[in-house]
């Protein structure tokens, strides 16, 4: 007879902490792509991101051997990794060929998608308070990135890939956190896509200067600590629930892009911030019982 799974924990409020740390992560990691990507090429910066993923887990390795990473759930593992390695593809794509807030407009699109995902996959509850709260968040999404031409280009629709397949990586995550815990899942995740992104790499490869590297390096140490945050918070509520709270990244690029570039947020950025950080707040706050 087999071993029945320990229940999934709800803790939407903590949850929701921890993936508005893990967006700010991923803001600061897609300022280092967009400083990257005049002169180093994708396939370059998707193998470096994976590679010192798997860097970081060698002293685990090194002092507790093999053992904390044993899993019965490779089959799972290289789902979220086909999920979320697509989606890495688009979404750097989208960092370097279209304006920063266009892109994470488009990148950050997830939480439209990942209820539905989730209700579909997990048989996870799917109310018109959780629609709702995506449309309000996703409205806030659309006055932060205000209308440019980039939104009307067909490279968007890299963007809008990378959201549904980043909703799919998300909802896998879920799926997976009854057993697996999130250093685990980040691990892997890190390991095969380092082993699939060295093969384009094969055919794209070019030489990198230090300064290059250690950019290479910090956005990949951005991107590996943010998955593990990530990975933490969707093991503690279900995506529909929390999901809005990675709209969060469209403020605190908005935010970078300013002190970085000198782009001052208008009333209609403020205005949907507003509407971003309402639509988190709603998402978590109690039920009337």
């Amino acid at each position: 007879m087999a071993t029945p799974l320990r229940p999934r924990a709800v803790r939407p409020v903590l949850g929701a902490a921890l993936l508005a740390l893990s967006t700010l992560l991923f803001s600061l990691m897609g300022v280092g792509i967009r400083e990257l990507s005049g002169t180093v090429n994708n396939e370059s910066v998707v193998f470096f991101r994976n590679l010192v993923g798997v860097l970081f887990f060698l002293p685990l390795v090194l002092v507790k051997g093999p053992g904390p990473l044993k899993t019965k759930r490779l089959a799972s593992h290289l789902w979220r990794t086909t999920y979320g390695l697509a989606a890495m593809y688009c979404f750097f794509y989208a960092i370097a060929h279209l304006p920063l807030a266009d892109a994470m407009l488009f990148t950050y699109s997830a939480p439209v998608f990942t209820p539905l995902i989730a209700y579909w996959w997990l048989k996870e509850p799917l109310s018109r308070r959780i629609l709702l709260t995506s449309l309000v968040g996703l409205a806030g999404v659309f006055l932060v990135a205000k209308r440019s031409e980039a939104l009307l280009d067909s490279q968007a629709l890299v963007g809008v890939a990378a959201s549904l397949l980043a909703a799919f990586a998300f909802v896998s995550i879920r799926e997976m956190s009854d057993s697996e815990p999130a250093f685990r899942i980040v691990f892997y995740f890190a390991l095969f896509s380092t082993l699939i992104s060295a093969i384009p790499l094969t055919w794209a490869w070019q030489p990198l200067s230090s300064h290059q590297l250690a950019l290479l390096f910090l956005v990949g140490l951005l991107a590996t600590i943010s998955q593990i945050v990530m990975s933490k918070a969707y093991a503690l509520a279900p995506p529909g629930i929390i999901g809005p709270f990675a709209y969060l990244a469209i403020v605190f690029s908005g935010i970078i892009a300013w002190l970085r570039w000198g782009e001052a947020p208008d009333t209609g950025s403020l205005l949907g911030a507003l509407l971003i950080i309402a639509s988190g707040l709603l998402s978590v706050s109690r039920r009337r019982t």
